[in-house]
């Protein structure tokens, strides 16, 4: 048989251009010097995937796609390369874990997600780090919401066209309907268990590895429905081949303005419901403070500047940019929160 490419062209092109960069560096910099390189680990942690810039090309996932946004920004800040390093496995308890483990010199940060700072947490029965202990917050980047969206066929033969549908359906026909997810105890789960514990109602689980399984699926119609991350679907969405409902946040959406709420088309039961992504910059525990300020000040500048701000709100993405101790306390709420859910839910990983 014809033997299985070590890496995908993809995963060979980011590492080229790692190469390439390291390689023109090379010639300036004395090797004595390359602890300089400041190294983002991207954990992968739902392995939620979006196109970049977009447009038609390569998939990536979400926080590697805003790690990406941000680099060259905090390159120029600081004068120095960011090399983004992808490190999947275990929900993103791998790539945590190694940033918990790494020197607290200002080199290297963890771009953390919900899953990361607050799901796995009480998901995981083991642990690989504590998410307080071992890390120090620097800043919120950026939230996500997520989507409600069904297979457009699917959704007019159950006769779905709103929220109130949807739950009336689920009601009337326990298990008839089926809800796919980029794996157990990922934020597109949980979000549908928070939907499913709100309403009372019940439809069935499948998880895949990864959204873009999960949403190749959702589109052909083997799947009815799913929470999926918005820059995932959004481009599914504008051309017709998903049916959106509602954004699981708290406000609307700018990339779909007249895409209502989950809270706003669900009425009482969904009172209060929210379910969002999110993704923040932490740094192992121990680094000073004057260097958690400064990325955490030059992060926020390079959100707000116009070109970055509309990148990131025309993909869905909420830019935000919050201090290390209004990002703690984000990480508190959230970490409480989703404990909640994950215990309605029953679901766990050994």
């Amino acid at each position: 048989g014809v033997a299985k490419p070590k890496y995908s062209n993809e995963e060979l092109s980011d590492r080229l251009e790692i190469r390439e960069l390291l390689d023109r560096y090379a010639a300036v910099v004395d090797e004595r010097r390359w602890d300089a390189l400041l190294e983002v680990f991207t954990p992968d942690a739902e392995v939620d995937y979006t196109s970049t810039g977009g447009k038609k090309g390569p998939l990536r996932p979400v926080m590697e796609w805003l790690a990406r946004a941000l680099a060259p920004e905090l390159q120029r800040a600081f004068g120095q390369p960011f090399v983004i390093d992808n490190k999947p496995g275990a929900g993103g308890n791998t790539g945590a874990a190694d940033v918990a483990k790494a020197a607290p010199d200002g080199h290297t940060f963890l771009m953390g997600t919900v899953g990361t700072h607050a799901i796995n947490p009480s998901l995981y029965s083991k642990m690989p780090y504590d998410h307080v202990k071992d890390f120090v917050p620097v800043t919120l980047v950026a939230g996500v919401p997520n989507v409600l969206v069904l297979n457009p066929a699917n959704a007019q033969k159950h006769g779905i066209d709103s929220v109130g549908a949807l739950i009336r359906v689920a009601k009337a026909q326990p298990g008839r309907l089926n809800m796919a997810s980029s794996g157990n105890g990922t934020s597109i789960h949980l979000s549908g268990e928070l939907f499913k514990t709100m309403t009372g109602t019940f439809m069935l689980h499948l998880p895949y590895g990864g959204s873009g399984p999960a949403l190749i699926d959702l589109i052909a119609g083997n799947t009815d429905l799913m929470f999926d991350n918005l820059p995932s679907s959004l481009p599914h969405i504008r051309s017709g081949k998903l049916k959106a409902l509602a954004v699981t946040s708290s406000t609307r959406s700018s990339a779909l303005p007249d895409l209502p709420t989950i809270e706003e088309a669900g009425g009482p039961a969904l009172k209060g419901f929210e379910a969002s992504s999110w993704f923040g910059l932490l740094a192992p525990a121990g680094t000073p403070m004057d260097i958690v300020n400064r990325v955490q000040a030059e992060t926020a500048k390079a959100l707000a500047a116009p070109t970055i701000r509309e990148r990131l709100q025309s993909q869905g993405a909420i830019p935000s940019g919050m201090t290390s101790a209004d990002f703690a306390r984000h990480i508190a709420a959230e970490t409480a929160k989703w404990a909640r859910v994950v215990k309605a839910s029953g679901a766990k990983v050994d």
